[in-house]
């Protein structure tokens, strides 16, 4: 496999915040393998960096994603696609891990098919008012194969997710909103400030409460209730024993902001 271009994926951190962005402008951001490759280290990297308790993933340019470059990966996906050595799932449906810190996802122009997957595996989803967004693979005589047909009716609702899967018709960011697959829609100016907003806000609390949380509950949701519900005695057990619960107390009892390590 060739490694992939340097120019696909940007990556800036700002403090605690790793910010990931779609960089094939030229080509309305698809996904060919160079893209779907480095878009996979780079949540690896957000993964492994310590000091990146949030990530906020977003598309340069004026669209989000026109999804799956078909020209160009639709040899290699009879294949199957899996995370490269070093990567993390970014969709949580292929092979490879899946990071464990929250992702925020900020959308705006196309958002399609990869593109709304991306956003169905994410935490938070915002998008500009000017996003459009489909799942076209059935006008393509394939199907959502990066978890739309897993995660899109549990959040919209099985017949609001059926018209627009089987149809492969476009939606605007209001239809967006009323179905759940985002939490708010904004003027596309105001988009990224309020992702960096609310990633700050998230980061700024205590990691491995976070990282609990995450674990609960997406094992509640893949897995069902009981089985999360037997993880929560020995979590809870071992957040009280950790620094980051102690100065959650102290700063409580000082009223102030906790300062929180991870630890």
């Amino acid at each position: 496999m060739n490694p992939p271009s340097p120019s696909r994926v940007s990556r800036e951190q700002r403090g605690h915040i790793l910010l990931i962005g779609l960089d094939r402008v030229a080509k309305r951001n698809a996904f060919d393998l160079d893209l779907l490759n480095e878009l996979s280290l780079a949540y690896g990297e957000f993964e492994r960096n310590a000091e990146a308790r949030v990530a906020v993933v977003f598309g340069h340019g004026e669209h989000f994603t026109a999804g799956l470059d078909l020209a160009n990966v639709a040899a290699a996906l009879t294949e199957g696609w899996q995370a490269p050595a070093g990567g993390c799932d970014p969709w949580g449906v292929f092979a490879g891990p899946r990071v464990s810190k929250p992702v925020i996802v900020a959308v705006q122009g196309y958002c399609l098919t990869l593109g709304i997957e991306l956003m169905l595996a994410a935490d938070i989803n915002l998008c500009a008012s000017n996003t459009r967004f489909a799942q076209r693979e059935v006008q393509r005589g394939i199907f959502p194969f990066g978890g739309a047909t897993l995660r899109l009716h549990q959040i919209a609702g099985w017949g609001n997710a059926m018209r627009w899967l089987l149809t492969g018709d476009e939606f605007d960011a209001h239809e967006a909103l009323r179905l759940g697959l985002v939490q708010e829609v904004m003027a596309s100016e105001d988009l990224m400030p309020r992702a960096l907003e609310l990633a700050q806000r998230i980061a700024s609390q205590a990691p491995l409460g976070v990282q609990a949380t995450l674990m609960s509950a997406r094992q509640a949701r893949l897995e069902g209730e009981p089985a999360a519900a037997q993880g929560l005695p020995s979590m809870v057990k071992k957040l009280m024993k950790s620094e980051d619960a102690k100065e959650g107390l102290r700063a409580m009892q000082e009223r102030r902001p906790g300062v929180f390590k991870g630890r």
